[in-house]
């Protein structure tokens, strides 16, 4: 493979980690606000979710990187 395909690889593998971060975010916004929190806190629980996937999937493709590469 060329580094053009390589790099095209890697950059949509971020794009649907992004996405599914998001994903992630919004339904533990939707729980929070089912449970009655205020609109503070449900962006608070918003980011905190989707930084905690967002850290947790860019650790394991890296760990796959430094297995399979």
């Amino acid at each position: 493979m060329t580094v053009h395909s390589h790099l095209t690889i890697v950059l949509l593998i971020l794009a649907v980690d992004v996405l599914f971060c998001l994903a992630v975010a919004a339904a533990a916004g939707m729980l929070a606000r089912m449970d009655g929190a205020s609109q503070a806190a449900v962006l608070t629980r918003c980011g905190i979710a989707f930084a905690s996937a967002f850290t947790m999937s860019l650790a394991l493709l890296t760990f796959l990187a430094a297995v399979l590469g």
